[in-house]
């Protein structure tokens, strides 16, 4: 029992989140680096030289150069076992960021100092706000013309509602940028070196030092001074509590593509996030350290190995410890089954596991039996965790494949891709899948499913745009309702997901509340919760 509690105390599982292009892949490839993961960040070789990110393994991604799906990356550091979830900062991915930080106990929010909040940023900040997870903040790019670092902090506070602590200050920034200043151990770690691929020297300098002194310029060290004081004079108290809770951020400067300040944020980070997290279950909470396994399904990937066309189901292990080979009871099959094929992911680079702990991730070959948010459990607990919510699309098309004799490869794609939380499919009752309803968040998801249709299943598809705009889930159950009796207006429609849920397509909220007025006990949610 003193292995299992001291084997998940050293794990830190946590999701980096950001707008697109603030540096959230290059931050992790880093992480790697200091790791030992990787000799040389940022950077696989490819053809004629191009590069992309060790973590964006799926074609599109190295071609439009960046993430469309979380990737799921472990690495040791110092006594830490650490698992980073990459998520795409794209808004038109954000169910695929939503579902990954369901799986995380902290979250590492990546801002651009030139740019600030931005749109993206705070839809992702309110989804760790209902989990009530811990948020770091590492602004990055301060080797780049930067906003004034106060304002970045009061805009930090006002538009995401919540508290800052500078843990580390900047030495100026863009050219100027020379160090950061550790307020917790009184020092400047001043940086030398420039070199974006390899691991810069830093020097360890205490504040007030004669060789701190020689080394900034007058006006630099003034500045310092100045700043150190009114750091201290204003702004909130460090409260690792209220860090814990969400309610105050520790903030870090510094520039991931130089290597300025990673290390010194990741070894603070490590300190000050938690070991994985008790879970609620239908059962109550589970602790980690319950010696009987439990995972939850909360992401699935066809085909991330084109030589054998296979399919993953990602696990967040909650409780105890998993061991190859060893049957666990699958609750929503209501079967024991033996996890294929256990997996531990670097891109797409894998490793088979033996055992794995809670606060790791797997990825465990799926034959089509898992969904996300099912549970998986030692025989002896059978506990199932509370399902991941999939959100309404904004944007529908009907999709069909041009060339009918391709109809078995059409429906295998669109429904794969569906499983995966990728896109969402719906038909009419009572018909078959010669053509589909595809409704998604952002209208790059239907470039992916293009693509990865063409390329993954051999299907050229046809998509006509649909004027639907909102999607309700019809929670009525009784079994004298029948959907056909329901009164609505010409332009909404029924229809049903690949799960045979009933929904109601709508081209606006007028469309909604008319049905639910002419429908007396007509329940719509807004979501449903993969049940």
């Amino acid at each position: 029992m003193s292995d299992l509690r001291q084997e998940i105390q050293n794990r830190r599982t946590f999701a980096i989140i950001s707008h697109p292009d603030a540096g959230k892949t290059t931050i992790t490839e880093k992480f790697l680096l200091y790791g030992g993961a990787i000799q040389e960040a940022g950077m696989v070789k490819g053809k004629k030289n191009s590069r992309h990110a060790v973590s964006d393994w799926m074609e599109i991604e190295k071609q439009r150069g960046i993430s469309v799906t979380s990737s799921v990356l472990q690495f040791h550091y110092d006594q830490y076992c650490i698992n980073i979830l990459d998520t795409p900062g794209h808004q038109d991915f954000s169910e695929d960021t939503y579902r990954t930080l369901m799986a995380a106990d902290s979250a590492v929010m990546v801002i651009d100092a030139s740019k600030g909040v931005e749109a993206q940023t705070r839809k992702l900040f309110k989804v760790c706000v209902m989990r009530d997870i811990p948020i770091f903040t590492f602004i990055n790019k301060m080797d780049r013309e930067a906003r004034d670092p106060y304002e970045l902090l009061e805009e930090i506070e006002n538009e995401l509602g919540i508290g800052t602590y500078a843990v580390n200050w900047p030495i100026g920034s863009g050219k100027e940028f020379c160090g950061v200043y550790d307020r917790m151990d009184n020092e400047v770690i001043a940086f030398e070196g420039m070199d974006a691929r390899h691991e810069v020297t830093a020097t360890h300098l205490q504040f007030g030092s004669d060789e701190l002194k020689e080394r900034l310029s007058e006006v630099q060290y003034q500045t310092l001074a100045d700043d150190i004081e009114l750091l201290e004079g204003a702004g909130d108290e460090f409260d690792l509590d209220a860090v814990r809770h969400g309610k105050l951020s520790p903030v870090f400067f510094g520039s991931a593509l130089t290597n300025f300040g990673v290390e010194p944020f990741l070894k603070k980070f490590l300190t000050m996030t938690t070991s994985p997290l008790p879970r609620n279950s239908d059962i109550g909470v589970i602790d980690p350290f319950d010696e009987r396994f439990s995972a939850f399904v909360f992401k699935i990937q066809a085909n991330m190995n084109k030589a054998h066309r296979d399919r993953i189901a990602f696990m967040r292990i909650c409780s105890g410890k998993f061991e190859r080979g060893k049957e666990v009871f699958h609750i929503q099959g209501g079967k024991k089954i033996q996890l294929a094929q256990p997996q531990q992911l670097m891109a797409q680079d894998r490793s088979i596991v033996d055992e794995a702990y809670a606060g790791d991730i797997i990825g465990v070959f799926d034959p089509g039996i898992f969904s996300i948010g099912d549970t998986v459990c030692d025989p002896k607990l059978k506990c199932t965790y509370s399902g991941i919510p999939t959100f309404a699309p904004e944007l529908f098309a009907t999709v069909r494949q041009k060339d009918t004799l391709k109809r078995k490869q059409f429906v295998k794609g669109v429904t794969q891709i569906a499983q995966e939380g990728a896109i969402q499919i719906f038909h009419e009752p009572n018909t078959g899948m010669e053509e589909v309803i595809v409704g998604v968040v952002g209208q790059l998801q239907f470039e992916v499913l293009e693509y990865r249709l063409k390329n993954e299943y051999g299907v050229d598809i046809i998509r006509d745009m649909l004027p639907y705009e909102h999607l309700r889930w019809i929670e009525n159950d009784e079994e004298d309702f029948d959907y056909k009796k329901l009164m609505l207006t010409s332009d909404t429609r029924v229809v049903q997901d690949f799960r045979d849920h009933l929904l109601l397509l709508f081209t606006s909220p007028w469309n909604i509340t008319w049905a639910l007025d002419h429908n007396e006990n007509l329940r719509l949610a807004e979501f449903s919760q993969n049940s």
